[in-house]
């Protein structure tokens, strides 16, 4: 038999308990809760992977862009790596304008190289995933060589301006050492500016829909997916990125402006088309890659359009380098005598060994 004080002790607890048992339970509650939204938004920040939509979800359509594609990405490479082979092999070649012309074909090369690989491999596959990290990779890559470009794309203007506003200071201003560090610091400074955005973006949560109607991770629509306010990255594409950009569109309106200007003092006509035959090329190249990159980033969003959107990405990220080589090449008679001779050197060796 159980004491008189143990069962009075027992009935108190158990009044006490009965009391708070409420309380408790919504306590258990909202501890579990917690829990629970704590738990989903370590899952949403740590993603373990996106999902490419890519350009088609047409089953019948994949072999045809697969195609298309590994042709477009071929002749990329093929073309920009004959161009930095031209200007490496042929001494002539060995001047201001056709040292950044390698460092573009470079970056043409590295840039198509960031996007279409991993599309090629997500159409042969049948998989349209891609890893948190490398998709954060992706991006960091694609941001590098896209401001690399447009910053090299100022600094050839700049070198067209001196050529033939001052051509006789051209050998003076445009020494070798100006040369290695303007190319120099704008590999560092965009590496700098895509590190700073691929940080910001790795600070944000994502939602649960994973993907991305893109066919690579895209500024813009990974922004469209954070549950967390971008408001810093907004706030810092528009500030640093922007100032990045516009500092390359005015050097580009400067730089041509002095240009024009100069071209249309010639007195004759001959002297004029001499003139601007040297930067034809350049100007072609200019107004395809930067005249594409606005209608995806800087288009009004009443006619913006995921399908718009894409066309105009493929266009400034497949097409405008794998033209590039074409337009230098073709515009250029230096560049056309180095890859003949290119071309008849290694015909000279391959016969020698048969």
């Amino acid at each position: 038999m159980i004491p008189l004080h143990t069962r009075r002790s027992t009935l108190e607890y158990c009044i006490i308990f009965r009391v708070h048992s409420s309380g408790l339970i919504s306590f258990i509650q909202l501890t579990r809760l917690a829990a629970h939204r704590q738990m989903g938004w370590e899952n949403l920040s740590s993603s373990s992977e996106f999902f490419l939509l890519g350009l088609s979800e047409q089953p019948e359509q994949q072999e045809v862009l697969f195609g298309l594609f590994l042709s477009m990405y071929l002749i990329t490479v093929a073309g920009n790596l004959l161009i930095i082979l031209a200007i490496v092999t042929d001494a002539q070649l060995h001047t201001p304008m056709y040292f950044f012309l390698a460092n573009l074909s470079l970056a043409d090369a590295c840039f198509v190289s960031t996007t279409v690989p991993k599309m090629l491999a997500n159409i042969w596959i049948q998989n349209q995933a891609i890893s948190y990290a490398g998709c954060l990779s992706q991006l960091y890559f694609f941001m590098l060589f896209v401001m690399l470009e447009a910053f090299l794309l100022a600094v050839m203007a700049y070198d067209r301006y001196v050529a033939i506003c001052h051509p006789l200071h051209y050998i003076m201003v445009m020494s070798p050492g100006l040369c290695v560090l303007l190319v120099s610091a704008s590999w560092t400074v965009n590496a700098l500016h895509s590190l700073l955005h691929t940080l910001l973006m790795n600070s944000l949560s994502f939602c649960a829909d994973h993907e991305i109607s893109h066919f690579f991770c895209d500024i813009n629509p990974l922004l469209s997916l954070s549950c967390t306010d971008p408001f810093i990255n907004e706030l810092v594409i528009f500030t640093i990125g922007g100032l990045a950009g516009l500092v390359c569109v005015l050097c580009l309106i400067i730089s041509y402006a002095y240009i024009f200007s100069t071209i249309l003092k010639i007195p004759s006509a001959q002297g004029k088309r001499k003139a601007f035959s040297t930067c034809s090329s350049h100007l072609s190249v200019v107004s395809l890659f930067f005249g594409t990159s606005f209608c995806v980033y800087f288009s009004p969003p009443s006619t913006r359009s995921a399908q718009k959107g894409t066309v105009a990405s493929v266009m400034y990220t497949v097409v405008t380098p794998m033209l590039n080589p074409f337009i230098y090449s073709l515009r250029n008679r230096d560049i056309k005598s180095s890859l003949r001779k290119l071309i008849w050197v290694r015909k000279i060796h391959s016969a020698q060994r048969y």
